[in-house]
């Protein structure tokens, strides 16, 4: 009887440690972190990818859990990619759009969704007011600005009479292509010594840079004074087409780029282009402070541009500091 009373009391005196063992393992959920959805268009620039990797370890930074989605060049793909975001009750959604119509219907399901949406990098044209909180990106009108006043002070320091001018424009449709195009028309517009002989769709690609150039060198030839490229990679792709003839980049024409990577501003410092304006990719600081605004009912700018500037054979090129992308 003693024996079968003292194996009693061991028993409950093991459930209750072992119970006060496991209490005291339970822990309350942490408070669930953010959630950022993320759409990039691809991965077809050093630019894209430089902006891609800022975002992540700014995420990382700001303790933001991230879901990145790469489009892959594809409008459809980045619709359906915020689909998901909606679908998984994201805090927020931000997107780089990769042309600028079309994105009513699924913007519409994020606000009835109650998701705040930013753009990053490119704008859009909408029916409706209210479906994006926020643009973060780059001022493109003042980037074609910018690279119209060096071309006018370019052209006055050579004494130019005439200046033929081909152009090699991003992505039809896209707000850096459209707008970089329209600053520098505006701005070269006044000054009479200017004539734009044709404009090209290059896509943002390096292989369509060059294939611009070969045709744009097989219909004007040395009629050629300036060529004008909305970015780099394909800036990049024109300058060995035009090293194939008995032109030199840089010298006998005079090359204009945007975005300012590390491999243009080392062709600029080789003397084989003339000017770089810049377009920093590196937006994830700010994106991270908007999702935190929103998160906590705040009132965001409407725009945000970082500041940018122009890199040419004007400086001392050699002081220019690593890029970064």
């Amino acid at each position: 009887m003693l024996r079968s009373t003292a194996f009693r009391l061991i028993g409950i005196m093991l459930s209750l440690l072992l119970f006060t063992g496991c209490a005291g393992a339970v822990e309350e959920p942490d408070e669930p972190g953010l959630l950022l959805g993320f759409s990039q268009i691809g991965s077809e620039s050093a630019w894209r990818i430089g902006n891609t990797r800022d975002i992540e370890n700014s995420a990382e930074e700001y303790g933001i859990s991230l879901m990145l989605e790469n489009a892959n060049q594809n409008q459809e793909n980045q619709i359906d990619a915020i689909r998901r975001f909606i679908a998984y009750k994201v805090d927020v959604i931000a997107f780089s759009p990769i042309v600028e119509d079309g994105w009513d219907n699924v913007l519409m399901e994020a606000k009835e969704a109650g998701i705040p949406v930013v753009l990053v990098d490119r704008d859009i044209r909408t029916e409706k007011e209210g479906l994006t909180t926020c643009l973060i990106g780059a001022d493109f009108y003042n980037e074609g600005v910018m690279a119209g006043q060096y071309l006018i002070r370019k052209a006055d320091e050579l004494g130019l009479e005439e200046v033929n001018i081909v152009e090699i424009t991003g992505t039809q449709n896209s707000t850096p292509m459209e707008q970089r195009q329209a600053g520098f028309a505006d701005t070269i517009s006044s000054d009479p010594r200017m004539h734009i002989l044709e404009s090209i769709d290059g896509d943002f690609i390096k292989s369509r840079g060059a294939e611009c150039m070969r045709y744009l060198l097989e219909t004007y030839g040395e009629e050629i004074d300036v060529v004008y490229s909305h970015n780099d990679e394909m800036t990049l792709g024109a300058l060995p087409e035009i090293e194939k003839t008995s032109m030199i980049p840089g010298k006998d024409i005079i090359i204009i780029s945007i975005d300012a990577g590390q491999e243009a501003i080392d062709v600029l410092k080789d003397g084989r282009i003339n000017c770089v304006v810049e377009c920093t990719p590196n937006l994830g600081d700010e994106l991270m402070e908007i999702v935190f605004k929103l998160k906590n009912g705040e009132e965001v700018e409407a725009v945000i541009h970082p500041t940018e500037q122009v890199f040419s054979d004007e400086m001392d090129v050699n002081s220019i500091a690593p890029r970064g992308y």
